[in-house]
């Protein structure tokens, strides 16, 4: 039976829209060989319950959180937790955070076949002009030691506290020496570009995103035996490629790019990105299916299957980027992978009905609804909600 639906097109008017009902046909996950590490950077899922203050309180459903996780891991794919995608720094705290690697990290250690990392950063300590480059390095220390005693490997997120005391570039090779010094395994670094957050406008004590890699990359190479690899999410595919030639022999590049995340994982002559990816998130399930075909060596099929999802995740994470997050929790609440549309921080209201809209069609273009039915009927809710009936 086909299913429309009444959608916003801009300007305040309606467009009728017929569903496809065309799902990705999936394969047998169970026995996913993948040839790139891939880690999907996961949201956390609120108690819409709660009696409380939404802007100002934190209330996680703990048990829907840690089912996410344990979706993800079935479907092949790692986990980057208490990232920027689990609203660290826009809604998550360091409090709240803490418990979530260590409920993530215990529900690992239940499985075989889980791979996970935890966010380590500084936000628990205020980005003033009163905040000193030691004091980065104590926050930092402080997150590390908390994730290495509950026994997790750590991806070391951009500071906006160290973008607030740092001076010059040396005052970023001053922390990292010190921080990679210490840890007992390599980790990941994380540099998250001024369009994700724009308090790290100026990440590495460079405004030029050019001159900050030379800064990137030589703490990088000179710590090549702590690195397991690094992350940028600068949305350039051509950036990310100009580092990624440049790194140590056996330091990873682990695409953020939501933008161009296919033809990165893809590669070229001379090298390929693995993933870290908030839109894996969103499209787990196409994400594994196509990163199955690029490990039997089909890349055509990789991108049959990965190219249709590129508009939509290009519409998830368009400007501002940092409220991506809406659009992914948005389409986990489509899929039926929780039960409401509630987020931290009230931050569901960052998007507007016509972005929805927007990207409801695109989701079902790039067959990422799993039901439908279902995805069609809770849009209609949510339009309900802002007053299209």
């Amino acid at each position: 039976m086909t299913t429309t639906l009444k959608l916003p097109v801009g300007h305040g008017e309606l467009g009728t829209y017929t569903v496809t009902n065309t799902p990705l046909p999936l394969p047998d996950f169970s026995a996913a060989r993948f040839n790139r590490v891939a880690y999907s950077a996961a949201h956390v899922v609120a108690n819409p319950l709660a009696d409380n203050d939404p802007w100002l309180d934190q209330s996680i459903d703990w048990e829907r959180t840690v089912a996410f996780r344990n979706y993800l891991w079935d479907l092949g794919l790692g986990v980057a937790e208490a990232m920027d995608t689990a609203q660290r720094g826009m809604g998550l705290s360091w409090d709240c955070a803490q418990r979530l690697i260590r409920y993530s990290l215990e529900a690992a250690r239940s499985r075989t076949d889980a791979l996970i990392a935890c966010g380590v950063g500084t936000d628990h300590l205020p980005a003033s002009g009163d905040t000193t480059v030691d004091d980065v390095i104590r926050a930092y220390e402080e997150q590390v030691e908390v994730v290495e005693k509950l026994g997790g490997r750590i991806i070391l997120m951009a500071s906006r506290a160290l973008v607030a005391a740092a001076q010059s570039p040396e005052d970023y090779r001053r922390v990292y020496d010190r921080i990679l010094r210490q840890t007992k395994e390599p980790v990941i670094l994380h540099w998250l570009g001024e369009m994700f957050d724009p308090a790290l406008n100026g990440y590495w004590g460079r405004d030029d995103h050019m001159a900050a890699m030379d800064v990137c990359v030589d703490i990088i190479n000179s710590h090549a035996d702590k690195v397991d690899g690094v992350k940028i999410s600068l949305l350039s595919a051509e950036k990310e490629i100009i580092m990624r030639r440049r790194l140590a022999a056996g330091v990873r590049m682990y695409t953020g790019d939501d933008f161009n995340y296919a033809e990165l994982l893809a590669g070229d002559e001379q090298g390929y990105s693995h993933a870290l990816l908030g839109i894996f998130d969103a499209i787990a399930p196409a994400a594994s299916a196509a990163l199955v075909q690029l490990g039997a060596g089909d890349e055509s099929g990789f991108y049959e299957i990965l190219t249709p999802t590129v508009p939509l995740s290009r519409h998830i994470f368009k400007a501002p980027t940092r409220f991506y997050k809406t659009g992914v929790v948005f389409l986990a609440y489509l899929n039926g992978l929780q039960d409401h549309f509630v987020m931290l921080g009230g931050q569901q209201s960052a998007r507007s009905l016509v972005h929805f809209a927007e990207l409801f069609r695109l989701a079902d273009q790039a067959r990422v609804l799993r039901d439908p039915d279902l995805a069609a009927e809770r849009m209609r809710r949510v339009l309900a909600v802002g007053g299209v009936a």
